[in-house]
């Protein structure tokens, strides 16, 4: 497996971002995997896991770190492979739905070795942690489940990402700030466009941001079903605080909202708040908001 790195003066002068970035080794089929992560708050206690998705990276959270470091909170957010700062596969083919979900785990489990970890998943963070969550649930204390969902391919998914699918799969140049941008209400500054940018010094790099819409299950015999459908049955079993914090105007995933609250055990009788005024990235349009909200659950919840 051919690994790119970017330099890491791509990320110089990263608006409000000025993490020391650490690195882990992770063991994966085809050799090692550097896996770049951020963290800050208090060094011991009970880590706050925040995943980010397509096509973005940990930059995405920074808003939402800020103010759980700030309430006493540890916070880790790892970059994706294929993204961020973390070792970047050339091929597509490289990329599998399986592969995401082992790397994140032997990232979290086998190189931090993290125990009563509440998960925070938007997007493909959701896709792959939930998976986590649901295979071993004896890691984690909470869950946040922000702008995601598990699919199986046994319903259709909405026109809005398969528009989304198609864009990446024609665009000779992939602008990933675009992309974002195309996912807020609020508009992003040059900057902002630019640190997401940043890890791809070229379309050699994006081989990540190119595979993973094809990489969601979209059919019942999709590589990826059997084991989404495991992982259903496994959090219909959850019985563990399990929080559902959408924003409003996600067209992408707003119909998995009530499907969470009403499925997992550990999300009936909860509060469960809308994040208003926010697109699909509403770490970018309301990121203190759901920072709040994050470091209020978890502290009712301790």
């Amino acid at each position: 497996m051919e690994l790119l790195r970017t330099p890491e003066e791509r990320f110089s002068d990263l608006p409000d971002f000025g993490y020391e970035p650490r690195f882990a080794q992770v063991a994966a089929e085809g050799g090692a995997v550097r896996i770049a992560y951020v963290q800050a708050g208090p060094p011991v206690g009970a880590p706050v896991l925040l995943l980010h998705g397509e096509p973005s990276w940990s930059f995405l959270y920074r808003r939402v770190i800020r103010v759980l470091a700030a309430a006493g909170l540890r916070v880790i957010a790892p970059d994706l492979v294929g993204f961020g700062r973390s070792d970047k596969p050339a091929d597509p083919a490289d990329h599998t739905y399986g592969r995401h979900v082992e790397w994140m785990r032997a990232f979290a489990f086998d190189a931090l070795d993290l125990q009563d970890v509440t998960l925070v998943g938007q997007d493909w963070g959701g896709l792959i942690g939930l998976r986590l969550v649901a295979e071993q649930p004896e890691r984690f204390s909470r869950v946040v489940a922000s702008n995601t969902g598990l699919p199986t391919g046994d319903q259709p998914l909405p026109e809005v990402w398969w528009k989304f699918r198609r864009t990446v799969e024609r665009a000779a140049v992939l602008d990933i700030g675009r992309l974002v941008q195309a996912g807020c209400v609020t508009p992003l500054p040059d900057r902002i466009r630019a640190a997401y940018d940043a890890p791809f010094p070229d379309e050699s790099y994006k081989a990540g941001p190119r595979a993973m819409p094809g990489l969601v299950p979209t059919r019942p015999d999709d590589p990826a079903s059997q084991a989404n459908r495991a992982a259903w049955q496994a959090l219909g079993r959850f019985q563990k605080p399990f929080l559902v914090a959408f924003s409003d105007r996600d067209p992408i995933t707003a119909a998995m909202a009530p499907i969470l609250r009403e499925w997992v055990p550990g999300a009936r009788g909860l509060g469960h708040p809308t994040i208003t005024g926010a697109g699909h990235f509403l770490q970018e349009d309301a990121g203190e908001r759901l920072g709040e909200v994050i470091a209020g659950f978890v502290l009712q919840t301790t």
